[in-house]
């Protein structure tokens, strides 16, 4: 009875995008531990018990944690299943980092210094102009990026085949970054030879992520980009959260429909499998952070007697 409660909870949230691999294992395992003492329903000490099996208090409290999200699902369910209390493990959630928010010149000035790469006889300082400048106007993941084939640019847009949450999605284009784009693929065909991907290697491979983050990060220090103890040099998923926020900032003065449409739209390009993963982008400038703060200010005003 446990085993398929455990399946239920699996297929439901990963009919909803999400993955679940790690979270599946350690079910597996609490179910196994679980049934060998006789047990068909969830017990909150029988949990702790099991999540205490590991040596260090964070693996504890992530599996306990697992436990405690799906308890919550099967007792809605099943009463007869317990949810395991919190925080019984010292265990603090890695908190997340401040993202850096670039600006139009730093980004311009990353993609001028793409153009001065080394291997300047190669099609390399090129294509990691092209890459940064396609990251950075659409918001996609890299990885997407580095997945991209010939036959997934199409008239409408890049073709984003089933990524982070197993999903395709179509990515529309400005029409300047289409035109950009354009211009690298009418180039990218002198090398390479058979192989589709849009982004190779000198060695004429898929680029691989590790060589791409290298190249960013040197690009980065080149630049000497304003940095911050709360706030780590900036990383290249960094680029998204820039998009993002750009996107947002430029919602139509009030932006009263912001919420109902524009992050829902945003969401949905982003490619999130949550509409409150975007939320998260609201506080990342002082511009929308007024704005937040403006609409509260608002609100507690219609609520006073």
């Amino acid at each position: 009875m446990l085993l398929k409660a455990i399946h239920d909870y699996l297929a439901v949230r990963r009919a909803a995008g999400f993955d679940l691999k790690p979270q599946e294992t350690l079910l597996l395992s609490f179910e196994r531990f679980a049934s060998a003492q006789g047990e068909t329903h969830i017990r909150a000490q029988t949990a702790i018990e099991w999540a205490s099996i590991s040596r260090s208090s964070r693996q504890q409290g992530c599996r306990l944690a697992a436990v405690i999200v799906f308890a919550r699902h099967a007792k809605a369910e099943d009463s007869r299943h317990e949810i395991p209390p919190m925080h019984v493990f010292p265990y603090k959630f890695k908190k997340r980092f401040s993202a850096f928010i670039f600006s139009a010149s730093d980004i311009q000035r990353m993609m001028n210094a793409a153009s001065q790469l080394k291997h300047q006889g190669s099609f390399l300082p090129k294509m990691y102009r092209v890459l940064f400048g396609l990251l950075a106007a659409t918001g996609m993941r890299i990885s997407e990026a580095l997945a991209l084939r010939f036959d997934d640019v199409t008239p409408d847009g890049l073709v984003i085949r089933k990524t982070k949450f197993r999903k395709t999605r179509l990515l529309p284009l400005h029409k300047t970054t289409a035109a950009a784009l354009d211009r690298y693929l009418g180039k990218r065909p002198q090398v390479g030879g058979i192989e589709d991907h849009l982004f190779l290697s000198l060695r004429e491979r898929p680029l691989y992520y590790d060589a791409v983050l290298k190249t960013f990060r040197g690009i980065v220090r080149g630049l000497g980009l304003p940095t911050v103890p709360e706030r780590p040099a900036p990383r290249i998923h960094d680029l998204r959260h820039t998009f993002a926020v750009r996107a947002l900032e430029s919602c139509p003065v009030g932006r009263r429909d912001l919420i109902s449409r524009h992050i829902l739209a945003l969401a949905t390009y982003l490619g999130h499998s949550c509409v409150s993963h975007t939320h998260w982008y609201l506080q990342l400038t002082p511009y929308l952070t007024r704005d937040i703060a403006d609409a509260c200010e608002a609100f507690l005003k219609e609520i006073q007697p």
